[in-house]
C-alpha cells in the first residue's frame, strides 16, 4: 500500500526526522491559508498522486509569492497528472503539499527495503540525490552504497560510518545521519514497511540534513494488523477495478485487451495468459480468485470482469485443490445465473473431481464452453472471440 508525500513525512515527523515545514492543502483558499501560514522566502508546490517523476510532469512547482501559490494551485487541483509511472489517463491531483522552500547544500538518495535473499532490510545509498536511482543503477552501480541490517543485531555504528564516509558526510552530519537512519530502521519495523525512499536527502545550507521528500510503501499482508496505516490510504489513486476487488479478497489488474480471466494461482493466472497470447488472443485483465474459492467470490469476479466493456469472452481456469471441482462447477453455474452473462464463458476444471465437475457443466442449460486442457480453453476462448466457437 502506498501513500502520500504529506502523509509519509508527517510519519518521519513523528519518528523526529527533520522535514520542511508544510500542510497538505485540498482547496486554493487552503493552499494560500497554508503557505501564508509558513515564514518563508518562498513556497514548494507539490501535486500529491501515488507515481514517481512528479516533477518531470510539472507537478512540483515553486512560488515565489502568496499570488503564484494561488496560482499553481489553481492550474493542479482537479487535473490529472501524467507521469512515466502512470497511466496515459494520469493520477487525479485532489491534495497539494505546501511547504517551505530549503537552502540547498548537496542532495543524496536514501533507501530501504527487504532484500528477501539475505533475509535482511537492506540501506542503500548514493551521493546521486535528485535522479532517478534505477538509471543511477543502470549507468553507474558503484554510486549506490548498499548496508544488510541484521534482525538479532540490528543496525550497527559502523555501518552508520560505512554509509556516512561513502556520501562523503563528516563530524556532526555522520551523527545525525546516524539518527535518521536509525529512526527510520524503528519506522519500518514497527510500521511493517516494504519500503522506504528519501530522495533527496539534502544537506542544507546549514550543513543540517533534511529529508526533502519522501516515499512509504507498506506490506499489504501486515494492513491487518495495521488500521492506523489502512486509514491512509487514498483509494482515488487505485484503479477503481483494483479497489473494489480488494474488499473482496481478490487480486485484480486492469490490462488491454478483450479476453476477460478468472484463475485460482497468481501462476496459473500468468500461464493462462501466456496461452492465450500464444493463440493470438489478448487478456483484458489479470484476475486471482485465491486458492479457497467460493460461489460468492466466483459472482463477484464474473461482475468485475463484466464492468471491462473491452471484455468480448470470459476464460476460467480453475484447478480444484482446496475446493473440489464439483462445488467449483456448481458455484459458477450460479454465478453465471445470477450476473446474467451474454458473452461466450470457456471453462477449464482440473483437480479433485474434475469428472463430476465438467459433468455439472455439460448438463446445465447454460451456454458454458468447456476446455479439456489449458491450451485446449485457451483455443476455444481466442475462437469464441473471433466468433469461431462451438
Amino acid at each position: 500500500m502506498n501513500i502520500h508525500e504529506f502523509q509519509a513525512k508527517q510519519l518521519f515527523r513523528d519518528y523526529g526526522i527533520a522535514v520542511p515545514a508544510g500542510s497538505p492543502a485540498t482547496s486554493v483558499s487552503e493552499a494560500v491559508a497554508v503557505a501564508r501560514g509558513i515564514d518563508s522566502d518562498g513556497w514548494m508546490v507539490k501535486a500529491q498522486v501515488h507515481a514517481g517523476g512528479r516533477g518531470k510532469a510539472g507537478g512540483v512547482k515553486k512560488a515565489n509569492n502568496v499570488e503564484e501559490v494561488e496560482q499553481i494551485s489553481g492550474s493542479l487541483l482537479g487535473t490529472h497528472l501524467v507521469t512515466h509511472q502512470t497511466t496515459a489517463e494520469g493520477q487525479p491531483v485532489n491534495t497539494l503539499l505546501i511547504e517551505a522552500t530549503s537552502g540547498i547544500e548537496r542532495e543524496m538518495y536514501f533507501g530501504m527495503l527487504v532484500d528477501r535473499a539475505s533475509k535482511r532490510v537492506v540501506m542503500m545509498a548514493s551521493t546521486e540525490g535528485g535522479m532517478d536511482i534505477e538509471e543511477v543503477a543502470a549507468n553507474t552501480p558503484e554510486k549506490i552504497l548498499t548496508i544488510a541490517v541484521s534482525p538479532v543485531a540490528g543496525l550497527q555504528g559502523y555501518q552508520v560510518r560505512e554509509l556516512g564516509f561513502g556520501l562523503g558526510l563528516s563530524g556532526e552530519q555522520i551523527k545525525a545521519l546516524g539518527q535518521i537512519m536509525r529512526a527510520l530502521y524503528l519506522l519500518y519495523r514497527d510500521k511493517d514497511c516494504s519500503l522506504i525512499e528519501i530522495n533527496p536527502l539534502i544537506t542544507t545550507t546549514e550543513g543540517k540534513l533534511m529529508a526533502l521528500d519522501a516515499k512509504i510503501t507498506f506490506d499489504d499482508n501486515a494492513l491487518y494488523r495495521r488500521p492506523d496505516i489502512t486509514a491512509l490510504l487514498d483509494a482515488s489513486q487505485d484503479d477503481e477495478k483494483e479497489h473494489h476487488a480488494q474488499q473482496f479478497g481478490l487480486n485484480y489488474i486492469s490490462l488491454d485487451g478483450n479476453i476477460g480471466c478468472m484463475v485460482n494461482g497468481a501462476g496459473l493466472a500468468m500461464a493462462t495468459m501466456d496461452l492465450i497470447k500464444l493463440h493470438g488472443g489478448s487478456p483484458a485483465n489479470f484476475l486471482d480468485v485465491g486458492g479457497g474459492t467460493s460461489a460468492e467470490k466466483v459472482a463477484e469476479a464474473f461482475k468485475l470482469i463484466l464492468s471491462d466493456e473491452k471484455v468480448a469472452a470470459i476464460l476460467v481456469n480453475i484447478f480444484g485443490g482446496i475446493v473440489r471441482c464439483d462445488l467449483i462447477a456448481q458455484g459458477i453455474i450460479r454465478a453465471v445465473q445470477e450476473v446474467g452473462i451474454a458473452i461466450p464463458v470457456v471453462v477449464r476444471l482440473e483437480g479433485t473431481n474434475v469428472e463430476a465437475g465438467r459433468s455439472i457443466l455439460e448438463q446445465s442449460d447454460l451456454a458454458i464452453i468447456t476446455g479439456d486442457s489449458l491450451t485446449d480453453a485457451a483455443s476455444k476462448v481466442v475462437a469464441a472471440v473471433q466468433g469461431g466457437a462451438k
